[in-house]
């Protein structure tokens, strides 16, 4: 079992930034996969940054060179820097996590970006 509590979520103008946390209830060491979804109002959940267990990394072309997903090792934590916000990406975000073949969810934060 993997319990996945994130913040970091709120409004920003387009252009400005945020950084997004999850914390795993285990070491990340053992999760296959962490990463990183987002769901806005009348659309699909879809992939925004994937991170894996030996840090390779996937982004969905919309925030390649714009967002960057990492490991904090130490205290079982991935981030998602976002830079260069675009009304685009307001959504809710959700932790997702890959661990003995399950896939474990956050609550979800909502994104807002002002134009």
């Amino acid at each position: 079992q993997v319990q996945l509590v994130e913040s970091g979520g709120g409004l920003v103008q387009a252009g400005g930034s945020l950084r997004l946390s999850c914390t795993a209830s285990r070491s990340i060491f053992s999760i296959n996969a962490m990463g990183w979804y987002r769901q806005a109002p009348g659309k699909q959940r879809e992939l925004v940054a994937q991170i894996t267990k030996d840090g390779s990394t996937n982004y969905a072309d919309s925030v390649k060179g714009r967002f960057a997903i990492s490991r904090d090792n130490a205290e079982n934590t991935v981030n998602l820097h976002m830079n260069s916000l675009k009304p685009d990406d307001a959504a809710v975000y959700y932790c997702h996590a890959y661990f003995n073949l399950a896939n474990y969810w956050g609550q979800g934060t909502q994104v807002t970006v002002s134009s």
